[in-house]
This record gives C-alpha cells, structure tokens and sequence, in this order.
C-alpha cells in the first residue's frame, strides 16, 4: 500500500508550510532520499517508509537476502540519527541532485506492483497506478528533465498491456501470445510521444532507452515483426549509461531472438557466475528456453 509513514518522526515535521513540491507523497519521496545517504540506501528507505513496500519485496528488487536489506534499512536509520540529518522538504535548487534517487523509487515501485514474487498476486494496481501517478506529478515539478519524460513512458508503455498479462487462472501470458488488440493504444500514443521528446538533445539516460525499447515492443501489430536487432542496439546503449548484470541478461533474451539460442548460451554461461544473478529466476528461465528451442529437452 502505498502511504505517508515512517517509523521514527510524526511525518507533519517533515513538511514545511512554503513547498515548490504540490504532491505530499512526493514531498515525500524528495525528503527521503537525502545525499547524504548512499543511493541505495535512500531507495531502500523512501520504499520502506514512504511507500510502504516490505522489507522481503525490497530485497527481491535488489537481489539480496531479506536479512540483508533489513541490515541496510537499520543502518541508514541509524546514519540519519547520528549525523543529525533534518527532515526537511527540499528547496527547488536541491532537487536535481535528488532527482535520481527519485526516478528509481518510483520505477521500483511500479516494478514491483508489475511483478511481486513475493505475493500470492502477481500484479498490485495500487504500486503500479500510484507509481504513473507519482511519475506525472514529476513531470510536472520538473518538465525540462528528460529522464523524467522517459521514465513516465517507460510506465505508459508497460501498463498498457497489463489487460494481456495473465490469463483467468492467474497465469502469466508471454508477449507471443498477448491479443495486442486488447492493448491500450492511448497510453501507447502517449507513450510513444514522451519517448521522441525524451530521446532529442543529447545523449539518452537510462529510462529513456528503457522506454524506447518498450515502445519498439508496442508499436508492431505482431510478435514476428519485432525489431530484434535495434532491440539489441538499444540493449548495448543502456549497458553503457546503465551497466548491470540484469541489463546484460535482457541483452542475451534479445539476442537469441536477433541471432539464435546457440549464441545466447554463450552470453548466459558468462552471466551465471554473477553473484546476483545465481540466484535468480529469470536467468534459468531464459536458459531454459534457450535449451527448448535448440530441442534440448533433458
């Protein structure tokens, strides 16, 4: 659920009466992630305490034990008491160097609203609208930054299929097999449009390109005609502003669709010594598949 709380302080002490920010949650959201704090651990926090996320689902998003992500909560709490950090809402000319943290508190959490391991629903629409919501209030706090443009399209572009997803009985439905004709072709034009006016001026952040792929997705009226290879043009592009072992396992799912399975294996075996990735579902999954369409069943 998302919500206006913490543990520590009574929330009224850290809203001031003259705010550039008109979103409470928001506000928020900018006074939580603190610079002083390291980036991960402003995120871990303003999901935690502003957002209400559990500890279990944070440590999902961030590939780590529960008891680990619960360790770094409690330290960056206790960061915030010993240096004497003040809960206050950010001045306008403080909020550019909160704006990161900001994007990826809002990304994670529709994430996890898209796709929660952790529940016995698969999808929660409150993470998911509060988070299109919280991205359009950015917008218009900050209309000039475009990451921000990019981010809100990147949300656009993956809700409007959320109607596709699962079928009746709670099962995910792959992307093959999804009636585009069920998509929502408004939040896609809208979509498409942010991801232009994100893309222009220089060189693209990582939401930015992350949108323009979902947009490559979205704008073919069949699965056949997906453009694999400018997907994996755009996948070397983000590794580069964005660099993760994630990024490079989309990569190799992209280029066994552009090249074949044999090659991916190869880009997958490289991945699976990655700490994060060992274990992870998704990266079994997509050697699965790989084995499976090289008739490799056993």
């Amino acid at each position: 659920m998302l919500v206006d709380r913490h543990d520590d302080h009574d929330v009224d002490d850290w809203l001031d009466e003259e705010r550039p920010i008109q979103d409470d949650r928001l506000r928020l959201i900018f006074t939580c992630c603190h610079p002083t704090l390291g980036v991960e651990a402003q995120m871990a926090l303003t999901l935690r305490l502003v957002c209400g996320l559990t500890t279990r689902q944070i440590a999902q998003i961030f590939l780590v034990s529960e008891e680990t992500m619960a360790a770094r909560v409690t330290r960056a709490k206790k960061k915030i008491s010993a240096a004497r950090i003040p809960y206050r809402v950010p001045d306008s000319d403080e909020l550019p160097e909160r704006l990161s943290a900001v994007l990826a508190v809002v990304h994670l959490l529709y994430t996890t609203g898209h796709t929660d391991p952790t529940s016995d629903e698969l999808t929660c629409r409150e993470f998911t609208t509060g988070a299109i919501e919280l991205a359009r209030h950015l917008l218009a706090l900050m209309p000039d930054e475009r990451e921000v443009r990019g981010l809100l399209a990147l949300l656009l572009l993956t809700d409007a299929k959320r109607e596709t997803r699962i079928d009746a009985a709670g099962r995910l439905i792959l992307l093959e097999d999804q009636d585009r004709g069920l998509w929502d072709r408004a939040a896609i034009a809208e979509g498409t449009a942010l991801v232009w006016e994100a893309l222009r001026g220089g060189r693209p952040g990582r939401y930015a390109i992350q949108a323009a792929i979902a947009a490559l997705h979205c704008e073919v009226s069949t699965y056949a005609e997906t453009d694999w290879p400018q997907i994996v043009r755009l996948y070397d592009a983000l590794n580069q502003v964005w660099p993760s072992p994630v990024v490079a396992l989309n990569r190799a799912v992209a280029s066994s669709m552009a090249r074949g399975p044999r090659a991916a294996l190869d880009e997958i075996a490289r991945l699976e010594s990655e700490p994060c990735l060992v274990g992870y579902r998704y990266t079994h999954a997509a050697k699965a598949d790989f084995f499976r369409r090289l008739g490799r069943t056993v």
